[in-house]
């Protein structure tokens, strides 16, 4: 059973099953009980006045293609990156280019930053 997953979405594929869940009042004769009905081959569960069929439809969850891909692409960066720290372990000249990596991309950040702040205003 799902519940809470109510519609696709970009990134979310639902498809089948259904939203219908059946009210069970408590108490009286035999409510609750279940039976399968072989004429139409469902589970029914008594409301204590008449048979309902439960539904017979599975629901199917999947992630769209675009996020398997965006995934899969995150596995191969962190697995990249898990590489690069293991070689950097035994080899000191990886260190020092994945340490001047590193300060590049701060100073490239803090130069996006400062650009925007100053960015010339157009009316």
């Amino acid at each position: 059973m799902l519940k809470g997953i109510l519609q696709s979405s970009q990134y979310i594929t639902v498809t089948n099953g259904t939203a219908m869940t059946p009210y069970i009042p408590s108490g009286g004769q035999g409510v609750g009980m279940l039976r399968y009905n072989t004429v139409n081959n469902i589970i029914e569960v008594y409301d204590g006045s008449t048979w309902i069929g439960l539904s017979n439809t599975l629901a199917s969850v999947d992630l769209s293609h675009e996020t398997q891909k965006v995934i899969m692409w995150a596995r191969t960066k962190m697995t990249e990156e898990a590489n690069l720290k293991e070689l950097a372990e035994d080899h000191p000249a990886v260190k020092i280019a994945l340490d001047n990596l590193e300060r590049a991309k701060q100073q490239l950040d803090a130069t996006i930053i400062l650009s925007k702040e100053h960015e010339p205003t157009t009316n």
